[in-house]
């Protein structure tokens, strides 16, 4: 069985990292195609050596572009390698423009597409992550999906039973891979954490000097729902000021975010605004949290697991089982994030949905050999 991987952006790798080692496991062969989607050290490359990965077998430089540019470039980059490799399956995670694309290259040219997380829905449209969600599950010849609401979403849609596979979620998979060694590079202060870029070994985050004097609030925002508007941009910058008067809060700022911030003047009083962290350093700091803020699908799902109060800056998650079941909230308005901080609590012994126990990637490795026998 020959697998060739499609990853672009960092939410991808720790998706990846547990299928990659299942499958090396199993004896596949695999090739991993990262399209360059992001291009930057931190955003991909520092996250492969942190997750314990090689780097991609290739890497397709589509760069940071519009939607339409990106996708079109990855579609026209990547074809020729599907044809030229002729993997058994080409195997596409979450929902970024290189996940559709990819499928986009699979279908037309008859090759097998598996999905990993594929059923999750937002039920908004205007997010381009929707359509690649949507577009993606109508292409994939394997459909697997990391909860069993996301199963019943698909099932609803009118998707075949064997079409679907329940396997789990893979991006709890690397939380409990990667856990011990985060906790250990943390340092000795309770919300210290160090960072893993480089070849030099652990040092010490940029931006976050020395021990914290209390779990910090995280906040990590890059959509542009929340990043793209300056009146909202501004509302949310107001109310880390307002957490930042009563504790820590530690902001490790994705590139575009800094850019916005920077275009609106804005710099929160009181906000530690640092570069971008590896996996271990931001897993470290997350789950030393007494909170998070966020618009990101994955720390939803990571806050679930570690027990950490979450608050979605969004109107809507495709991730809604971490609300259901897990300590995430929806938060639609920034003025409402200040009380929400301060009554925050940590769950001592935290739920974990059906199948995010730490062998996703084996269940997904085991389906794709299933229906290569």
């Amino acid at each position: 069985m020959k697998l060739l991987h499609v990853v672009g952006a960092r939410p991808n790798f720790p998706k990846l990292a547990p299928v990659y080692r299942a499958a090396c496991a199993a004896g596949a062969g695999q090739v991993v195609v990262h399209t360059g989607q992001h291009y930057d050290d931190v955003l991909s490359a520092a996250l492969m050596r942190d997750l314990g990965l090689p780097m991609p077998d290739l890497d397709l430089g589509v760069g940071s572009h519009s939607h339409a540019v990106q996708t079109a470039r990855a579609l026209e980059r990547l074809e020729p390698v599907v044809v030229a490799e002729r993997p058994d399956w080409l195997v596409v995670y979450g929902d970024v423009n290189s996940t559709l694309a990819a499928a986009l290259v699979g279908a037309k040219l008859g090759v097998p597409i598996a999905h990993v997380e594929a059923g999750l829905r937002s039920g908004d449209r205007g997010m381009p992550e929707e359509i690649n969600r949507i577009v993606t599950d109508r292409l994939a010849t394997l459909l697997l999906p990391p909860s069993r609401d996301a199963e019943a979403v698909l099932r609803a849609e009118g998707e075949p039973p064997e079409k679907i596979v329940f396997v789990g979620n893979v991006m709890i998979d690397s939380v409990r891979y990667a856990l011990p060694r985060a906790r250990a590079l943390a340092g000795c202060g309770p919300a210290e954490v160090r960072d893993t870029r480089g070849g030099a070994g652990p040092r010490r985050a940029a931006g976050v000097d020395g021990a914290l004097d209390a779990p910090p609030t995280v906040v990590t925002l890059h959509r542009p729902s929340n990043v793209d508007d300056p009146s909202r941009l501004a509302g949310i910058c107001a109310a880390l000021e307002a957490i930042a008067a009563e504790r820590p809060v530690v902001f490790p700022a994705h590139p575009r975010t800094r850019e916005r911030l920077r275009g609106s003047g804005l710099r929160p009083r009181g906000v530690r605004l640092v570069e971008p962290l590896g996996y271990l350093a931001m897993l470290a700091l997350v789950d030393r949290a007494h909170a998070v803020i966020t618009d990101s699908g994955g720390v939803q799902e990571e806050t679930t697991v570690l027990g950490v109060p979450c608050f979605t800056l969004r109107d809507t998650t495709e991730r809604a089982i971490t609300v259901t079941e897990g300590t995430n909230r929806i938060v639609r308005d920034p003025a409402e994030l200040p009380a929400a901080v301060r009554g925050a609590r940590r769950v001592a012994d935290p739920h974990a949905p059906e199948g995010w126990d730490g062998h996703a990637g084996a269940r997904v490795v085991a389906a794709l050999a299933a229906r290569s026998a």
